[in-house]
């Protein structure tokens, strides 16, 4: 048999995962519709390997396999194997995981799939070892296996009818919306189907509902969720037990936030030499992590930082905020603004730790050897070389670094092992002393840290995930100052620039060096127009406002369907021209929990009623309110798995909390104000002081009216003026900001 495909293509792909698989002797293809036409041609199975470039066990299964040349002869021989890296094909990713879970329960990445030549998925799997181990089948024995059952004929006929039920079955799962037969949900010209015999969407109380069973799924021990494996970071989960907590005052509700966050902060995901997040904790007690660092943890997470220090006045909350921000100053920042995508988990170790590697780096097999969170760990001697006593003692203590360590090869990843006070009576030291001895050791141990090899870094401008570090700087600037606004806004500009057709409307999903991919996804939309909403607030400019609205009328027209009720992850495939449809992708998914991410849906569903302000019509917020009617029944079996939804289902029910200013600039003091105060959600309005001035800004933004959050909301006497509103009632306009916020906390105790 000749092989079906000659070559391996990826040398023609910018994406920085595929380029870590360009030299592999398996004859990789990117996905796309050549590459199914080739296995139609040649009759054979299409394996796909789905990842990304700071996934630590792909590069474990391509060390052990993809770069085998007896696996690759298989694979070569048998399939046509496919490449995707899921940071650039999300929608791939999401189809083919949903099968995996659907059909073993789990899933992860590398994400290992084989299919008809039609793309439907029969076989699925994560990673699998090179030769059989702990009930798991070889890599090349399982492929051999594969291919002589597609060679038989009654074989092949029921691979193909279990391909037909797992993408029917996942087809349903993720294209879900209620039979529209059952009533209807209410919304845009009665739109879509209703989950619920009302046809009512879900109300306030999800919020508590979802809050209720975070706190029945925390660990009290050593905080987060589950008392047992690995711990991932729950940002929607923190923001509910603290939005919780500020409406009912239910104090389980604060203690699992704070108990959380405290946990991640003390613990080894989070860096405490440099700041920044990892991925996630392999154990429950956060000390030992998985090392890559993404853009979006550390976006995310920030978020519910800042909303900690502003709910308890805890200053050590935005202290981790300000240095998570920092590390993405520093380290994932394009030097025009964007931001990149991921450090790697792994980097060579440093020249004091190379025992059993050549003098070139390598293992002795070609490899390079690199080594988990090499860059990220100390040994004692490691510290002493860098520090003088007491400082050694001090930091050695302070962060847990001892002989042994915590870590593979005698390392430890630092933690918070001693307090402050425990160290001050330990060394007959005041706190302050000990306080400023660690800082001095801290810096230190950042430079001499800074000389070692550096993990690989993913150089990727995505527009979703920029859209999440734009509404973290933002947020930042409201609540820490400049120059955190400023940042938000250069990034803003970058994605506007370098993945925006102003001419078209178009939205690119990512930017590599000049290179841009698109199409745009449902992500892209909505957290970038939340990232430019949360711009316009922190600066008052209209232009990212205006940006927001435009994005958002793409996401209306272009993934909305007003007969299903709902936002699609992807534009329709029958529409959609040239790149922007995928025939061969068997489903067009919904993305409707929070996972790594938030939910698409429930952002683009609360983005569209804060920016329904902003409209003179209420078509935004009709979308809004047809998504979470919809779907209602799917919030209300599950909040807590539908965090994005359920804000945005309580946004349409309560109609939030809007602080419109009418102002030249916002005063300083009340930026210090509105920063310190807690109002989750809020949507903070900033205009003109008159209605000449607004005018202008009408004219920039293409309106022919002054829309309601603007509307008769002049500057009193000549002073900024603040009006407050909630649920659709405001207060009288104020020229002292706290007399309005007073109004607020007055209603709120009168409910």
């Amino acid at each position: 048999m000749s092989q079906p495909t000659e070559r391996n293509r990826l040398d023609g792909e910018a994406s920085p995962y595929l380029q870590q698989h360009a030299d592999n002797p398996v004859n990789w293809q990117p996905w796309g519709e050549a590459a199914f036409e080739r296995a139609r041609e040649h009759d054979v199975p299409v394996f796909v390997s789905i990842g990304y470039s700071s996934c630590h066990w792909c590069h474990v299964m391509a060390e052990e396999s993809f770069e085998d040349e007896s696996v690759a002869a298989v694979l070569n021989e048998e399939f046509v194997p496919v490449k995707v890296d899921r940071e650039e094909r999300p929608d791939v990713d999401s189809a083919f995981m949903t099968v995996s879970q659907l059909v073993t329960g789990g899933g992860g990445w590398p994400l290992s799939a084989w299919c008809t030549p039609e793309g439907e998925p029969f076989y699925v799997g994560t990673y699998f070892p090179p030769e059989p181990r702990r009930n798991q089948p070889g890599f090349r024995d399982l492929c051999e296996r594969i291919a002589d059952s597609w060679a038989d004929p009654e074989q092949r006929e029921e691979m193909q009818r279990r391909a037909d039920q797992w993408t029917t079955s996942a087809r349903d799962e993720l294209e879900s919306v209620p039979d529209a037969e059952a009533g209807p949900a209410g919304g845009a010209d009665d739109a879509g189907g209703t989950d619920g015999a009302d046809g009512e969407a879900p109300g306030p109380d999800l919020l508590d509902e979802a809050a209720a069973a975070a706190i029945r799924g925390y660990d009290d021990e050593y905080g987060g969720f589950g008392s047992g494996g690995a711990k991932f970071p729950m940002p929607g989960r923190i923001d509910v037990l603290m939005r919780a907590y500020a409406r009912t005052g239910r104090d389980a509700a604060l203690t699992a936030a704070t108990g959380t966050l405290d946990g991640m902060a003390r613990g080894g995901m989070y860096d405490q030499i440099g700041g920044g997040f990892h991925r996630y904790a392999v154990d429950r007690q956060w000390t030992v992590p998985h090392f890559e660092k993404m853009l979006y943890d550390n976006a995310e997470l920030p978020m519910a930082f800042l909303d900690a220090a502003r709910l308890t006045g805890d200053a050590s909350y935005a202290r981790v905020a300000s240095e998570t921000l920092g590390f993405l100053d520093r380290e994932l920042r394009h030097d025009d603004g964007g931001f990149f995508s991921t450090l790697d988990a792994r980097s060579r170790p440093p020249e004091t730790r190379r025992g059993g590697v050549g003098s070139d780096g390598s293992d002795g097999s070609g490899h390079a050897a690199d080594v988990e969170g090499a860059f990220y760990v100390w040994t004692p001697g490691e510290v002493d070389a860098v520090l003088d006593e007491p400082a050694a003692s001090l930091a050695k203590e302070r962060y847990g670094i001892e002989s042994g360590g915590n870590f593979e090869r005698g390392t430890t990843v630092p933690t918070v092992a001693a307090s402050i006070e425990e160290l001050a009576d330990d060394h007959d030291m005041s706190p302050e002393a000990v306080r400023e001895a660690l800082t001095e050791a801290r810096v230190a141990l950042f430079e001499a840290r800074e000389s070692r090899p550096r993990p690989a870094r993913d150089e990727k401008v995505l527009a979703s995930w920029n859209g999440r570090a734009i509404s973290a700087f933002a947020a930042a600037g409201q609540v820490l100052g400049e120059p955190y606004a400023d940042i938000a806004g250069d990034a803003l500009a970058f994605c506007r620039e370098n993945l925006y057709d102003e001419s078209t409307g178009d939205l690119a999903r990512r930017w590599l060096d000049g290179d841009v991919r698109g199409p745009g996804y449902l992500d892209d939309h909505a957290f970038l127009a939340r990232g430019a909403l949360d711009v316009y607030a922190a600066t008052g400019d209209p232009d990212a406002l205006g940006f927001a609205l435009d994005l958002a009328e793409t996401v209306v027209a272009d993934f909305y369907d007003d007969e299903d009720g709902t936002i699609y992850f992807t534009r329709d495939p029958d529409e959609a021209a040239g790149e922007d449809g995928d025939d061969t992708l068997f489903a067009r998914p919904q993305e409707f929990t929070d996972r790594s991410t938030p939910s698409s849906l429930g952002v683009a569903a609360e983005t569209l009623v804060l920016l329904d302000g902003f409209r003179t019509d209420r078509e935004f917020a009709e979308v809004a309110e047809a998504v979470v009617t919809t779907h209602a029944d799917r919030i209300r079996a599950s909040p807590l798995e539908h965090v994005s939804l359920v804000r945005a289902a309580d946004r349409v029910a309560s109609g939030g909390i809007e602080v419109t200013v009418a102002a030249e600039s916002v005063p300083d003091a009340w930026r210090e104000t509105l920063g310190e105060r807690y109002l989750p959600g809020a949507l903070v309005a900033p205009r003109p002081p008159t209605e000449d001035g607004l005018a202008v800004w009408l004219d920039r933004l293409d309106m022919d009216e002054a829309p309601p959050v603007w509307a008769d909301r002049d500057a009193a006497d000549g002073e900024p003026t603040a009006y407050v509103c909630e649920g659709r009632t405001c207060s009288p306009p104020e020229t002292d900001l706290d007399a309005a916020l007073e109004w607020l906390a007055a209603r709120r105790e009168a409910e």
